[in-house]
């Protein structure tokens, strides 16, 4: 299984992540739902991660959206 890399860029530095296609697509489907830009929904996921790392906690996020 390959991974996907995105950049955004959050609270004003450059990142990228790498998650499996099936992921994006879960986070994709759930920033068209909120009507939301796909950067927002990973800006809002990234404001509550905590210590978690960024890709972890989208992983977690798509787990969570698909329930």
């Amino acid at each position: 299984m390959s991974l996907k890399k995105r950049s955004f860029s959050l609270s004003g530095h450059r990142t990228s992540v790498a998650l499996e296609a099936e992921f994006w697509a879960v986070i994709d489907q759930s920033a068209q739902q909120q009507r939301i830009s796909l950067a927002a929904l990973v800006a809002q996921i990234d404001a509550t991660r905590g210590e978690r790392p960024l890709a972890s906690a989208l992983r977690l996020y798509a787990l969570a959206a698909r329930q």
